[in-house]
């Protein structure tokens, strides 16, 4: 296994002319989403190549069959042309790409790809091959808007940093820790751990989760599941994102004040309300250096990315709490 081996490699950045492919591993979106991001990124300055099957739809739902649509991601990964991969949205259908990508091909063809939610599953897979990957916003979403999120996303792959400061949290706990940064969706994080394809560094790491549209019952099991499955032991830091439209069937005041009486028994900082999620997910390096600061007032995130031409400073809003 890759990752516990071999140092986790940081893909190229980007540069003006270069080719940047748009592929749904997952749910169906319209082709005038697809069509829209794409003309977003050739403002950055790139040129986009949309997969063959992006727009196909199976049984009402994903993007093609799973062999259309792993077709589609080995090809953006073994063209070397290709720097970068965007996803076009999460949803469901990820993880049956995983038996059809060897974990070879993100080694052997380093580039960033894009996504979060499902695609957690991929970017996992490809940090386990031991690759740098980006936790951010998918093609529908820049196809929408022109959200921070997009913005900073841009800079990430022109090679600018960001370090993110975040206000205080009434659940946050105080503390600084440093590590590789793993994680994303919960339900989907949980899914892979302990599989072949969810691999941990040899070292000290720092995990982020986020959730959608799970109940309450199912958050407090699958991070038991994470707790039981995950050496928690490499856990220096915790940074719980967003968790929206959560159906409240236990009596806990929110999702932060459950998760973090989970961890009576560890004496690390711990952020809440980080704006990474489905509602606002600021991008994230799956698999690069962090450190992470919590104090009272504030916690600060920032990368220790080699190559990185510059950093800007994030003042990231933090969400109210669910409930």
């Amino acid at each position: 296994m890759m990752f516990q081996n071999k140092k986790i490699v940081q893909p190229p950045f980007l540069k003006e002319g270069d080719k940047v492919a748009l592929v749904s591993p997952a749910y169906w979106v319209p082709e005038e989403a697809i069509l829209q991001a794409a003309e977003v990124i050739k403002s950055w300055g790139l040129q986009p190549v949309i997969g063959p099957h992006t727009t196909s739809l199976n049984v009402d739902a994903y993007a093609g069959t799973a062999d259309e649509r792993a077709a589609d991601l080995l090809w953006a990964l073994n063209d070397d042309s290709i720097k970068a991969i965007f996803c076009s949205r999460g949803g469901y259908g990820s993880m049956h790409l995983l038996d059809r990508i060897p974990l070879e091909t993100y080694r052997q063809h380093p580039k960033w790809l894009t996504g979060h939610g499902d695609i957690t599953i991929l970017l996992y897979a490809a940090a386990s091959a031991g690759i740098m990957s980006i936790h951010g916003p998918m093609a529908f979403q820049i196809a929408s808007s022109q959200e921070p999120a997009t913005t900073i996303t841009r800079h990430i792959l022109f090679g600018t940093m960001p370090q993110y400061s975040v206000p205080f949290h009434p659940y946050n706990r105080c503390g600084h820790a440093d590590g590789i940064l793993v994680g994303g969706n919960l339900s989907s994080y949980a899914a892979i751990t302990g599989t072949k394809f969810h691999v941990t560094p040899k070292q000290d790491i720092i995990l982020f989760i986020e959730e959608v549209e799970e109940p309450l019952h199912a958050i407090d099991r699958l991070f038991y599941m994470l707790h039981l499955q995950l050496d928690f032991e490499q856990v220096k830091g915790i940074i719980f994102g967003t968790f929206s439209s959560i159906r409240y069937d236990l009596q806990f005041g929110s999702v932060e004040q459950m998760l973090t009486a989970h961890l009576h028994d560890l004496d690390i900082p711990v952020c809440c309300g980080f704006p990474v999620g489905s509602n606002s997910c600021l991008p994230l390096i799956e698999g690069a250096p962090c450190s992470l600061d919590v104090t009272p007032t504030e916690s600060t995130l920032t990368f220790d990315v080699s190559g990185a031409k510059n950093s800007i400073m994030i003042e990231a809003s933090a969400p109210q709490l669910m409930k």
